[in-house]
C-alpha cells in the first residue's frame, strides 16, 4: 500500500535532517492519512485520505 492520498495526490517527500552542528542525514516526511469510507462514483469504498483533504471537505464520507 503506497503511502499517497487518493484524492489529491499527496505523498512521501525526502530531504535531508540538518542538525545544529550542520551534519545531514537522509530523512523521509510522510503525510497524515487515514483510512476511511468514503463515497467513490455512488458507492462506499474505504480509501486512504490525508487529513488536509477530510478538513477541507474534498471527501464525503460514508456513514
Amino acid at each position: 500500500m503506497a503511502r499517497k492520498c487518493e484524492i489529491c495526490g499527496k505523498g512521501v517527500v525526502t530531504g535531508m535532517k540538518v542538525s545544529h552542528s550542520h551534519i545531514r542525514n537522509k530523512r523521509t516526511w510522510a503525510p497524515n492519512l487515514q483510512r476511511v469510507k468514503a463515497i467513490v462514483k455512488g458507492s462506499p469504498k474505504r480509501i486512504m485520505v490525508c487529513t488536509r483533504c477530510l478538513r477541507s471537505g474534498k471527501v464525503q464520507r460514508a456513514v
